[in-house]
This record gives structure tokens, sequence and C-alpha cells, in this order.
């Protein structure tokens, strides 16, 4: 690349998140990764992104707080005019029957993954209409098509997030801006910690998990000039079980 581009990962930290900050990274992008909490990870993520020669940064701050994320993304784009990816993968789960539910539980969820889509999504989004040039992706889940029992907060927010994008890309798809979903399947990383995992390969035609980094190339790719006419789309990556 002839001058530094910037992808922006939400949710960066850990799992899915690192394996795509890793793969754009590997790509020639400088990549920022988010996280809300996890200092830890968050260096981790860094440490292994330098040792491979990439070049990125972490940012502290939780992407459904509206003033905070505000401050944060005015901050980056600042320091960043040429930010020409962005994934949304900063989500959170809240597992529990829908009769039973907590307001709170209810609200996390959505708000994670929905208010955190507008507040980061919006600023960057403006900068790439600006520059004529970008694609946006996020990271819905199987769920959002399903119906996982147990997960009606989940499910909502993510087909809200296939949604919202669909509808974002009809409005930008003329000013060089591409916007598509990736949703993946039951993947290894610590969010499925406490699954029954052999009960969960019986549902899955191909038998057995995905891996994060399996997500994090299809992501590669959509962000990527080899996808230049797909827009509006989701991409799943769920081993066949829809």
């Amino acid at each position: 690349m002839s001058e530094e581009q910037v992808a922006l990962v939400t949710g960066g930290s850990r799992g899915i998140g690192r394996a795509i900050a890793m793969e754009l990274s590997q790509a020639g992008y400088r990549v920022i990764i988010t996280y809300k909490g996890n200092d830890a990870a968050a260096q981790e993520t860094l440490a292994l992104i330098h040792g491979k020669g990439g070049q990125g940064e972490a940012v502290r701050f939780d992407v459904a707080d509206t003033a905070e994320a505000t401050a944060k993304m005015e901050d980056i784009i600042s320091r960043h005019q040429n930010i020409r990816i962005l994934v949304n993968n900063a989500g959170v789960t809240a597992d529990g029957l829908f009769m039973m539910m907590s307001e709170e539980n209810w609200d996390t969820v959505i708000q994670t993954t929905l208010k955190g889509f507008f507040n980061v999504t919006k600023p960057v989004i403006q900068r790439m209409v600006k520059n004529h040039q970008g694609s946006v992706v996020s990271i819905s889940s199987v769920s959002a098509m399903m119906g996982n029992r147990g997960q009606v907060n989940y499910a909502a927010a993510k087909s809200g997030l296939i949604a919202a994008s669909r509808a974002l890309s009809s409005e930008v798809a003329r000013l060089g801006v591409r916007v598509n979903v990736v949703a993946p399947g039951l993947i290894d990383t610590e969010m499925i910690k406490d699954a029954p995992v052999e009960r969960i390969k019986d549902i899955i035609p191909m038998a057995r998990l995905g891996n994060a980094e399996e997500v994090a190339k299809v992501v590669r790719f959509l962000c990527s000039d080899d996808a230049s006419y797909i827009t509006g789309q989701v991409i799943f990556v769920n081993g066949g079980m829809c």
C-alpha cells in the first residue's frame, strides 16, 4: 500500500475480533482495535500484531456508551484520515429464557450490538463517504437466523445488525462504500466455553466447530478489491447449519 491505510476492529482484543485484527494486519493495514476492559488481552493482541511486523494500537472504550464512544471516535478519526475498513465485532451474550430475562440483560446485549453499531459506524461512514471509499463488515451470528432457545436478546440484536447493514448498504452503495455482514456459526472461542460442544457438533453438518481464523479470512475477502461488487450481503460461516 502506497499510504497508510487503517482498519478499525471493535471488540478486537480476543476471539474472532483478534483473528480479524491479525488477518487485516497481515494484509497491510494499520489496525486499531477497540475493547471495553481487558487490558491484558488487548496488549496481547497488539504484541501478536507487532510480532508479525504489523502496526496497531488499542483504544479502550465502551461502544454502547454514546458520550465515551463519541469522544474516542472523534480522536481516532482526527488522527487517522484514511480509515478504509470498519469491522463491527463488539458483542456480548447474556443468555436466559425470555420469561425470566432481566431488563438489564436485554438492554446490555441490544445496546452493545446496535447502539455500538450506531456510535462507531456513523462517524466512520461519514469519513468513508468523504473519501469515496471504504468497506464496513459487521459480525452477526447464526443465532439471527435459527432462533436459539435462551437467546432472544442475542437473536434480536444480531438480526437487527443484518437489517441495519442491508439498509445502510443501499444508502452508500453509490458513494464508494460497501457494507456487508458475516454471520458465524459455532466458533471455538471463549464465548462458547460453557456450551455442550459434543452435542452441538451433532447439529453441524460438518460435525466440527469453526475457528476464528476461518471467519477472519472471509472478512478479509469482503474488505478486499476482490469483493468490489459485493455489498448488502450476508455471508454465513457455519459449517452448513443454515
